[in-house]
């Protein structure tokens, strides 16, 4: 089955009315209750919303036996200020689609009606527009729903738009695609003091400065080793913004990535013992906290062997370069509990780049992602 053209003037006009009204993590109410208007012509057999926060399912059933196959795309948009220009673009200030996910819902709303005007052979389809992508805590929220029981799928796939790679040509690879990150919150706490005494006091400055550095030097190795590991400081804060007082408080902030999540709970443990070894030579106590969350995204090898055969066969170039990438996904969860692949779509070599202000979802793909998830779906289904 492929769309038609009133399908695919449809489906533009429809991502570009969620561009223009973009929810960032964990607000996407109305954008939810969007998808589930727009899916409602297709007539899905079970629909479950608040998955996980604002998750819809869209499930159209065969109603005989065989495999459940789960396609995902994401709901939340980002903080920042749209500076395209384009004359759909964000009506939000402050908020913006600079990542995609309207492309990528689209894409899957065209699976909705392919499927709605023909079910699958056999085994059942699940449309799952996955809230909260970019704070690492969408997915997980999904998959600890106990009604994702009803849904839980065989096979999980899921697409990105990716600029810097040729417009239509696919990165896919088995293995590890996205790092696991997290975010690490180091509050060291001491006593505050007037400035014209500072020695009646425990100021964090010296141990902020010498955990700043160290902090990076826990990494080791290249991107090309699967004992990669990364430690970036996003962000430092110390005292009041004050002249008259010395600092009792201070705040580091550091992202934490690895190839492996094997590896990210040897790197959390490094990381902890160092700032309590450096929190201790100078008197302060320490604590730790921690934030958007990603497992790695691994693509298990018969998941990528069903994408790489629907690549195939609707004639889309595909490689491995690229791949795998320091940036995390949280579709790697999905693949706890079923056999999951990523791919990567090219969104033009000189296309903007993800998370710039100036990105805007190219609508041209949405017929070449629908093409390959189609093919997928029905090589699996019939």
């Amino acid at each position: 089955m492929t769309l038609t053209n009133r399908d695919i003037v449809e489906l533009t006009e429809w991502r570009r009315k969620l561009h223009r009204q973009p929810e960032i993590s964990n607000e996407e109410e109305k954008t939810a209750k969007e998808v589930v208007a727009f899916l409602a012509d297709t007539g899905p057999d079970k629909v479950l919303t608040g998955l996980g926060g604002h998750g819809v399912a869209a499930v159209y059933d065969s109603g005989k036996a065989g495999p459940t196959v789960l396609f995902r795309s994401e709901l939340d948009a980002l903080p920042i200020e749209e500076l395209s220009g384009v004359e759909h673009s964000s009506q939000v200030p402050g908020k913006s689609h600079m990542c995609g996910h309207d492309g990528h819902s689209a894409i899957l709303a065209s699976l909705g009606r392919q499927f709605g005007r023909e079910r699958p052979a056999r085994g059942r389809v699940v449309l799952m527009f996955q809230p909260a992508e970019e704070t690492g805590n969408g997915a997980a929220g999904v998959v600890a729903d106990p009604r994702f029981a009803e849904i839980a799928p065989d096979f999980a796939f899921s697409l990105h738009n990716l600029p810097g790679v040729a417009f239509g040509e696919v990165r896919l690879k088995a293995g590890t695609v996205n790092c696991a990150s997290r975010g690490m919150r180091i509050v060291l706490e001491g006593k505050t003091a007037h400035s014209s005494m500072p020695e009646t006091g425990i100021s964090p400055m010296p141990a902020m400065s010498e955990l700043m550095p160290a902090l990076p030097a826990l990494g080791r190795g290249t991107f090309a080793d699967d004992d990669f590991s990364m430690v970036t400081v996003t962000h430092c804060s110390m005292g009041e913004a004050v002249f008259g007082i010395a600092p009792g408080y201070a705040e580091v902030w550091a992202t934490l990535r690895t190839r492996r999540d094997e590896r990210m709970a040897e790197l959390v443990a490094a990381a902890e013992a160092l700032a309590a070894k450096i929190a201790d030579k100078h008197g302060l106590s320490v604590r730790f906290d921690y934030h958007e969350i990603f497992v790695a995204s691994v693509n298990a090898p018969d998941a990528v062997e069903h994408l790489a055969r629907a690549l195939d066969e609707e004639g889309v170039a595909r490689s491995e370069a690229a791949l795998p990438m320091r940036a995390s996904e949280d579709f790697g969860i999905f693949g706890h509990s079923a056999k999951s692949a990523m791919f990567f779509l090219g969104a033009g070599e000189r296309h903007p780049s993800l998370h710039n202000p100036d990105y805007d979802f190219p609508d041209d793909l949405i017929p070449i992602g629908s093409r390959i998830f189609m093919r997928a779906a029905r090589n699996l289904l019939g």
